[in-house]
């Protein structure tokens, strides 16, 4: 299977030392938006969205402190569905949208693909959507799927993946694409696994932020942990589930690459190494 790495947004909050940890206090910082373009037996299939079109000609729905302390480029160019036509392929094309979760960074593309099934972890959809039960106040971004998109669902049952429980996300179709529940940034949180030749990729979304966290002695930047924190919606079940990963890193990284949604060096890795 065909992997492309895209970033479809970047985000610049001040204190570069403190989130990517290096640099200066004064510079700022980069984070990327790290979303997959899927070649697979049924059509294109993208890993998260981004920041959309719709969130970039009117930023003020992205919620005005995300973004006065995230910095979004807003770049029409960095959206997912202009890099997919810049690849040579059209909107429709996109036949599969695999969410993470619903955050506004990860879901504001949804509408650029109207044609698209959207796959999402029940217990996601059931906070974002039906607010059952009722998420924080200003968590989601409503707007990113006004338009009534075609919802598939995924529970916590599964096959064994590495010790944990995979949904296969697109079925008989394409077997070698998993839905992962790692609950914790939020409650129906995942990440997505794929198998490429004899190696996997899991993009594990928000379960982590800065790679030094999957080391054997993990460590974050001052500012990215606050970050992290402060996102949680259960701080407990996230620390296991990234415990879970770093096992997961530590016993089969000859086989299993992890990356998550908005380390750039976990992105440039994936770029310049292929998978």
């Amino acid at each position: 299977m065909k992997i492309h790495h895209l970033n479809t947004g970047t985000m610049c909050p001040v204190g570069r030392r403190l989130v990517n940890g290096t640099g200066s206090l004064f510079q700022r910082a980069r984070m990327v938006c790290h979303c997959l373009l899927l070649e697979t037996n049924d059509g294109l299939a993208l890993v998260d969205t981004g920041i959309g079109l719709g969130d970039i000609a009117a930023p003020g729905r992205l919620g005005r402190r995300w973004v006065r302390q995230t910095a979004p480029k807003l770049d029409p160019a960095e959206t997912a569905v202009q890099q997919v036509k810049a690849l040579g392929y059209s909107p429709s094309d996109v036949r599969h949208v695999l969410l993470t979760h619903l955050d506004r960074d990860h879901a504001g593309g949804v509408p650029d693909f109207p044609l698209a099934a959207i796959h999402v972890h029940r217990a996601e959809h059931d906070m974002a959507v039906l607010r059952k039960p009722a998420p924080p106040e200003g968590r989601y971004v409503t707007g990113q799927w006004s338009h009534g998109p075609r919802w598939a669902f995924y529970g916590e049952d599964g096959e064994d993946w590495f010790g944990f429980k995979g949904v296969r996300a697109l079925g008989d179709k394409e077997t070698d694409v998993l839905m992962i529940p790692l609950a914790g940034h939020t409650l129906g949180h995942c990440g997505i696994a794929v198998r490429s030749g004899d190696k996997w990729l899991l993009h594990a979304g928000d379960s982590y932020f800065h790679h030094a966290q999957l080391d054997a002695s993990p460590r974050v930047p001052l500012m990215l942990g606050y970050f992290q924190r402060k996102g949680d919606m259960d701080r407990k079940m996230r620390i296991a589930n990234q415990a879970r990963l770093r096992a997961l890193k530590q016993e089969h990284g000859d086989r299993v690459r992890i990356v998550n949604s908005h380390d750039p060096a976990d992105y440039e890795r994936c770029r310049c190494g292929g998978h």
